[in-house]
């Protein structure tokens, strides 16, 4: 059964691609992908790139994007619902299998795919947490240390003449 077209891709789909950005702004976005194009309706007429919960993130791992790190990584998340990368699938609904083989026409080699679960369409949360991330200890050393107390500039008393002395103590 065909899967409808939405007209925008879900908050959560959008999210990986801007974090992804921000992470790595020289990241290659060649195979970077959101909605369907009317060739991929045709040749996937039930992607979940129509419903707007699939997400293609370009493997450029030169640039700090390594699909094949993301891919296992990805799999600790409970928003997934799918993977593809690199002829290889692996789904929430049968992880206990583990890495099976793809045999859709496209191998994904390019990028990988990211199938979304509906519950989380608007989770904006970090989907690369484990990169960028202080060390356990720096975490501790953090909360332990005091805030710096604020500090306001003292006020400045012009002595020069009269004239100053007067506006000030009008004011």
């Amino acid at each position: 059964m065909n899967k409808p077209v939405v007209g925008k891709a879900t908050p959560a789909a959008i999210a990986v691609l801007k974090q992804a950005t921000a992470l790595f702004p020289k990241r290659k976005k060649l195979s970077d992908g959101l909605l369907p194009s009317p060739a991929h309706i045709k040749a996937s007429p039930t992607s979940d790139h129509n419903t707007g919960l699939a997400v293609d993130l370009t493997h450029d791992p030169d640039n700090g994007v390594d699909c094949a790190v993301i891919f296992e990584k990805l799999k600790e998340d409970k928003r997934i619902n799918y993977l593809i990368f690199q002829g290889k699938i692996w789904s929430q609904a049968r992880r206990k299998e583990g890495n099976r083989k793809y045999n859709g026409s496209n191998p994904h080699t390019k990028h990988l795919h990211i199938s979304i679960d509906r519950a989380y369409s608007n989770d904006t949360s970090p989907w690369f947490w484990w990169l960028n991330q202080p060390k356990v200890m720096n975490q501790v050393k953090a909360k332990l240390q005091p805030l710096p107390k604020k500090k306001l500039p003292a006020p400045v008393v012009c002595t020069c003449c009269k004239v100053h002395s007067a506006n000030r103590k009008e004011k």
